[in-house]
């Protein structure tokens, strides 16, 4: 008829990317969704750090720490640093599915951006390990467990920026071998003189000097001394160089897995 015609593309190339903060938050609420489903799994995942609360932390009673204090207040700032190390340690085992189905290459082609893809599985992550951090609070002051507030606050955010430098490590990790079989025994591998030299368990002020000089090489035990200084209410240096390492920990693994994933999608 005489007039010009429109023709409008449908095509996927058309389709409109949303910002970095939207796609994390969508992929955030995509991988939260099982968990919100099923919140017994938050009880499940706290199972491991009671039990060495309630059939452990007795042993310590006589040690009490350096300064003599309590032996809960010892160990469950070590507690919880256990608890994030195998809550995002272990998070690669969740993306390993969607990449044997082909789910995850499915998402690397939708408009979302491939850094959010990563980002919003690190904040679930770190989002049920702190969920369950807060419950395990909840549960030692209600058995009188006494904390500073503040410290207790700048703890947990401390817990956080551990979180997800390590999910981030683990997920890169997960995206590199791919197979369950071959991941597993890596993390085991790394995750437990992690946590065996960090001084969770037992003060490494008691090791021989080969041990605790190792100790010393360990980036988890000085986040471990940070968070026992903070729930004590302590801000000196010791709370200063475990957020540098976290902090620093955070830094690099996502500037890594940034690289890692954009690298995915070509």
């Amino acid at each position: 008829m005489g007039g010009k015609s429109v023709t409008r593309a449908t095509g996927p190339e058309t389709r409109r990317r949303g910002t970095p903060v939207r796609d994390t938050w969508v992929v955030f609420q995509r991988q939260a969704q099982p968990v919100l489903r099923r919140p017994a799994m938050l009880l499940f995942g706290m199972l491991q750090p009671v039990l060495y609360l309630a059939l452990f932390s007795p042993l310590l009673d006589g040690l009490g720490g350096p300064a003599g204090e309590g032996s809960w207040r010892w160990f469950v700032p070590g507690l919880l640093v256990m608890l994030a190390l195998f809550t995002s340690g272990f998070a690669g085992f969740g993306i390993l599915p969607e990449m044997a189905s082909g789910a995850y290459e499915r998402m690397l082609v939708s408009p979302a951006s491939r850094v959010s893809l990563l980002l919003g599985r690190v904040l679930r992550d770190v989002t049920l390990m702190l969920a369950q951090a807060l419950l395990i609070l909840v549960l030692v002051v209600a058995f009188g467990f006494r904390v500073a507030p503040l410290g207790a606050a700048a703890g947990l955010a401390l817990l956080a920026v551990l979180g997800v430098g390590l999910a981030t490590v683990s997920y890169l990790t997960a995206m590199a071998v791919r197979e369950t079989y071959v991941f597993a025994p890596i993390i085991n591998a790394v995750l437990m003189p992690l946590m065996l030299l960090s001084g969770v368990l037992l003060p490494m002020d008691l090791a021989p000097g080969w041990l605790y000089t190792l100790s010393r090489l360990n980036p988890v035990a000085h986040v471990v001394d940070a968070e026992r200084a903070l729930f004590a209410g302590e801000w000196g240096a010791t709370a200063g160089v475990g957020w540098a390492v976290a902090l620093g920990l955070a830094v690099v693994a996502l500037a890594f897995g940034a690289r890692a994933t954009r690298w995915s999608a070509r």
